[in-house]
């Protein structure tokens, strides 16, 4: 499949599945020395292949890429085995990271994939300046991280890995958060 529109397809699960609203998250793959990625104000409903923006990995940004395209390309720099990087906004991953530095999953599939997730605060004037680094530091190391109050991102050598890994993550922070609620 044309990587352009696997990237889509993934996309549009990311809503269809509730990790994203209608005009949230981003995501971009890799090809070589160009990154794909959507544009800003994406609809995944209606997004297409060709609505994709070219980046390349030398830092060059095309018009109208997403606002976290500097942080797509900063993890492609920083981890060369990345082919793909996602970007949600999970609800459970949201709630239960809003008061974290790491979540560790409390089931065995999460334990499995993520041994702990690292959680940073980055305050909102100053998240397009701290995160392309900070994220790219932690994805360097792990396949997802979570901006607190914000959402995940997630790397892989597909996209097909970096989706599962975010659906992996919401998956344990839901199961976390009943089992915090039948505590209760």
């Amino acid at each position: 499949m044309d990587p352009r529109a696997d990237l889509v397809r993934h996309y549009r699960w990311l809503r269809r599945y509730g990790l994203n609203d209608s005009h949230s998250g981003n995501a971009s793959v890799r090809e070589g020395d160009t990154i794909w990625i959507t544009p800003t104000g994406a609809c995944a409903d209606t997004l297409e292949p060709d609505a994709l923006v070219r980046c390349d990995i030398d830092g060059t940004i095309g018009p109208g890429a997403s606002l976290d395209a500097p942080l797509h390309v900063r993890v492609y720099q920083r981890n060369p085995e990345a082919r793909a990087v996602l970007h949600a906004h999970g609800p459970y991953s949201i709630v239960t990271t809003l008061h974290a530095e790491t979540f560790e999953p409390i089931d065995f599939e999460g334990r499995y994939y993520f041994e702990r997730v690292p959680v940073v605060a980055i305050p909102a004037a100053e998240y397009l300046r701290r995160a392309p680094d900070e994220v790219a530091r932690l994805l360097a190391d792990h396949r997802v991280a979570v901006v607190q109050g914000h959402g995940v991102f997630a790397q892989g050598e597909s996209i097909n890995l970096a989706y599962k890994w975010l659906c992996s993550l919401e998956s344990s922070a839901r199961l976390a958060w009943l089992d915090a609620q039948g505590r209760r």
